[in-house]
């Protein structure tokens, strides 16, 4: 998961619109820096989720570890546009995946707070400091070991590179080249699977930057401290779109797949209840106007489920 576009980067290489979207602080897992979602302040695009109503036989679904303070804690890294980023104040969570969080909290008649954290301790936390987490995580078997999912989204993952492509860089041949991918996403290992095999062809390896936030994942690019990056799809063509097109991809799409709100392994009450109310939102149009408000209704899924079959 998430993401911003590009934060801690000057406004020579990326120009100003960029630092207007994503402008200020880095990710964090401290929770004193963490701001609701549904507070004032810059909306950004955002969809109104105002006007949707609790629905009473859905939220009691709820167990008491989720209900008991009135607020569903949300835990997603916000370097991650456009599902999930900070607004032009620096603290204000959005993003699409930021708005079906309040959407789903909405359903429950709960409020919703976003908790900015790093995307590799979202996983391990869910449950305990987060009631859910929701930050673009595709579903894989290794993370169904640790976690339950309800998916709400599918995209793939896409190379993205200098426009003119430079470097001359084949997404077929990325042995010896220089890749930037988020860590503990699935683009990381997926860097790891490519590195391995060109080690076992006797072809230079690739040099594989793991970087915390996405943000800094485009920028090593941008700047051309890599000649690559992996990231999921919307990400990528929201990344190429705030830097004025300095960017592109390259290639096709790959590996199509579920993404999910991760939900604490053996909660089958919660993950009912999710389940239920991402549905309730496909069913009732309230959840592809969110997604076409962040263009990016092309990941839309007809049914949402719990524990869904993975591509790995």
């Amino acid at each position: 998961m998430s993401t911003t576009m590009i934060r801690r980067i000057t406004a020579v290489a990326l120009g100003a619109s960029m630092m207007l979207a994503v402008a200020a602080c880095g990710t964090t897992d401290d929770t004193s820096s963490s701001q609701s979602s549904s507070g004032t302040g810059a909306s950004q695009q955002g969809y109104d989720t105002s006007a949707i109503k609790k629905d009473p036989a859905i939220a009691a679904l709820l167990p008491k570890s989720v209900t008991k303070d009135g607020t569903l804690t949300v835990g997603a890294d916000t370097s991650y546009p456009p599902a999930e980023f900070l607004a032009s104040d620096g603290k204000t969570p959005v993003g699409f995946d930021v708005d079906l969080s309040k959407a789903i909290a909405a359903v429950f008649g709960l409020k919703e707070q976003t908790i900015t954290s790093s995307f590799d301790s979202i996983i391990p936390s869910t449950g305990t400091k987060y009631d859910i987490g929701i930050s673009s995580f595709t579903v894989t078997k290794e993370r169904l070991r640790a976690v339950d999912f309800v998916s709400y989204f599918k995209s793939g993952s896409t190379f993205v590179v200098k426009h003119g492509n430079p470097q001359h860089i084949d997404s077929a041949d990325l042995c010896g080249v220089k890749m930037a991918v988020q860590t503990g996403t699935l683009q990381e290992t997926a860097a790891a699977d490519i590195n391995a095999k060109c080690k076992a062809s006797g072809k230079s390896q690739l040099e594989i930057q793991s970087l915390k936030q996405q943000t800094d994942v485009t920028t090593a690019v941008a700047t051309g401290k890599a000649d690559v990056f992996y990231a999921d799809t919307p990400v990528a063509g929201y990344a190429i779109k705030q830097t004025g097109n300095e960017l592109q991809t390259i290639g096709e799409d790959v590996g199509v797949a579920p993404e999910a709100v991760a939900i604490r392994k053996g909660d089958a009450d919660t993950a009912k209840a999710v389940q239920q109310a991402i549905q309730k939102l496909i069913d009732d149009g309230t959840y592809k106007k969110i997604l076409t408000t962040w263009g990016v209704a092309s990941g839309a899924i007809d049914k949402s489920e719990i524990n869904p079959t993975t591509g790995d």
